[in-house]
């Protein structure tokens, strides 16, 4: 018989109570008063007589409160995303801002001393085994503090941001856990959220997916000034800090965020274009098997059958166990634990936020997965990615804290590799031609997402920002700008655009990452390259994969692709190859269809 998994997470495991829970806040004040020891440390720390055992200490007792932070963050993090109306979670995402805004101020004054340390005596420090250890990060972190204003601007700038810049991402949150969407199916008229709602988009027959588009853009459009001014003065705060650090690109934070260079973003870019016309066929080729001339937005992720497979959360669970051991039993293992302790949200009800994350809590080693699961192949994909960054962490729970910070576009690359197993593993599978031609599909569709669907949230968001140098950008504007990008990256291969693109995606909204969209695309390209290692490895994947997972928070991704891929991500041969992997599924696609 087959065995049943629980779809909702237990949060239970790590604090008891929920959103009021003793236990939890106990933990805040005990780790407020570690961040009050470490500030204090950190104020008497004398760059001028400092040692190995000085700086070693200072390190540690930094690894010791981030663990706890992001433990905490984590916590507040799952109880705001599973319910979105629980006034005691949105009250704990206020205190998480606070306390972010308190431990970037100590960060900020220790990494400025880091700077007065001068270079020789800073490289005699660093032959320390122990530092040694966390060298490239102590380095990183230096050599940023010497671009950034004096330490009393930068607490300044990180104690506005609480209510300023963080919270305009919070109202946007708060905005989007209030909408509804008024459906009407089988004749019965509902409410659902946002993320319910954007569910039924793939529906295979095109009047519900019409009627669905429809609704979600008139619950976007209803909320769009309010939603205009999230993103304009989120991207003013960004920068006005730009200005004042005499930063000329806006592109300087997120490449340095992701460890990478400006060559290798252009080089991706440049290969993507190159070869983005078999995706423009497809799209074509897709709007003639549904019997219309052009593609809708809302066509895009249509089933081509009636008879598109589903399956049950369990089911689901246990196809992406299956299909991971064929690779790594040890990411076969772990996957199975985490459905057997309950670690994943992905039950379909309303109230809950949009989007799926992963999200770890390094202080007991664990990880929570949250998304809304519907029985659709992408969302057995969808589970798989997810499952790819739990493992990612996973691997990387014995490294010091300092060098398990590893970048977005790395992260993004351990998820849609899992992702890519599964993608794989149900078109190899597929039982008759119609099925496979719909996996294959599917499969593709990640294609158009990364190539396009991405690539025109970057044309957008560079665009925004340079017309946001001059002022407030009006809705109108911002509309003309997302339509504009979007025939762009499609080749103009739609009959229409979404002009609420901006005001829908969650990422233009969030204060962590700025530019969320390009390190998807890396990655997603990135891990072609490990896949086409992992099938020509002869057995010894494993062991690698995982080595290259543990270096991703130490090294640039140049570095790193370097040292485990042997390529050079800066020169266009690694992004062609791995466009052509991708044109190769358009080919087979459009051969058997």
């Amino acid at each position: 018989m087959q065995k049943t998994y629980v779809p909702t997470w237990d949060l239970e495991s790590i604090f008891e109570g929920g959103s009021t829970s003793e236990q939890f806040d106990y933990y805040l004040k005990e780790n407020k008063v570690n961040m009050d020891k470490l500030s204090i440390y950190v104020e008497n720390f004398d760059p001028d007589s400092v040692t190995p055992e000085m700086l070693a200490n200072v390190v540690n007792q930094f690894e010791g409160v981030m663990k706890k932070l992001r433990e905490a963050f984590a916590y507040i993090s799952c109880l705001s995303a599973q319910n979105v109306k629980d006034v005691n979670a949105n009250l704990l995402v206020g205190k998480r801002s606070e306390l972010k805004a308190e431990m970037d101020a100590i960060r900020t004054n220790f990494d400025q001393k880091l700077v007065k340390i001068d270079y020789e005596k800073w490289n005699e420090l660093l032959t320390d085994p122990f530092l040694r250890e966390v060298a490239f990060v102590l380095n990183e972190n230096r050599e940023k503090a010497k671009e950034q204003l004096s330490v009393d601007q930068e607490v300044l700038i990180n104690d506005l941001a609480v209510d300023g810049y963080h919270g305009w991402s919070q109202m946007y949150d708060t905005l989007v856990g209030n909408m509804s969407v008024e459906l009407e199916l089988d004749g019965v008229r509902n409410s659902y959220s946002v993320g319910q709602a954007s569910n039924k988009l793939s529906n295979s027959d095109r009047s519900v997916r019409k009627h669905v588009a429809e609704q979600i853009d008139k619950a976007w459009k209803a909320n769009a000034e309010l939603f205009g001014q999230t993103l304009n003065h989120l991207a003013g705060f960004r920068l006005q800090k730009y200005k004042h650090r005499e930063w000329d690109s806006v592109m300087k934070e997120p490449l340095a965020i992701n460890r990478m260079k400006q060559e290798t973003l252009d080089a991706m870019w440049k290969a993507i274009s190159d070869y983005k016309k078999p995706f423009v066929k497809f799209l074509q080729k897709k709007a003639d098997l549904l019997g219309i001339e052009k593609l809708s937005m809302f066509d895009i992720g249509a089933p081509l059958s009636d008879s598109a497979k589903t399956y049950s959360f369990s089911e689901g669970a246990d196809f992406i166990v299956e299909q991971f051991r064929s690779f790594s039993p040890k990411m076969a293992d772990f996957a199975q634990m985490a459905f057997d302790k309950q670690w994943i949200e992905a039950e379909d009800r309303t109230g809950k936020r949009p989007g799926g994350f992963c999200t770890s809590f390094p202080d007991s080693e664990q990880t929570r997965i949250f998304m809304t699961y519907s029985g659709t192949s992408s969302n057995v994909a969808t589970l798989a990615h997810e499952l790819g960054h739990a493992y990612h962490q996973h691997v990387m729970n014995d490294i010091h804290g300092l060098n398990q910070g590893y970048a977005m576009n790395v992260a993004e690359t351990a998820s849609t590799f899992a992702e890519m197993i599964v993608a794989d593993a149900s078109v190899k599978q597929a039982h008759n031609s119609e099925e496979k031609m719909a996996l294959l599909e599917d499969k593709v569709q990640r294609g158009v997402a990364f190539f396009m669907n991405i690539h025109a949230r970057f044309l957008f968001e560079n665009r925004f920002y340079e017309e946001r140098k001059q002022g407030l950008v009006s809705v109108n504007r911002l509309n003309e700008l997302m339509v504009e990008a979007q025939k762009e990256a499609y080749g103009d291969a739609l009959a229409d655009y979404d002009e609420n693109f901006w005001a829908s995606k969650l990422h233009f909204h969030i204060t962590g990452v700025p530019f969320y969209n390009f390190p998807y695309t890396f990655g997603y390209l990135f891990s072609l390259g490990l896949y086409a290692h992992a099938l020509n490895s002869n057995g010894n994947f494993e062991e690698d994969y995982i080595a290259l997972l543990r270096d991703t928070g130490q090294m640039n991704v140049e570095d790193l692709a370097e040292k485990h891929l042997n390529i050079d991500l800066t020169k266009p041969d690694f992004w062609e190859n791995a466009m052509k992997l991708c044109v190769k599924d358009v080919e087979e696609f459009l051969a058997i269809s």
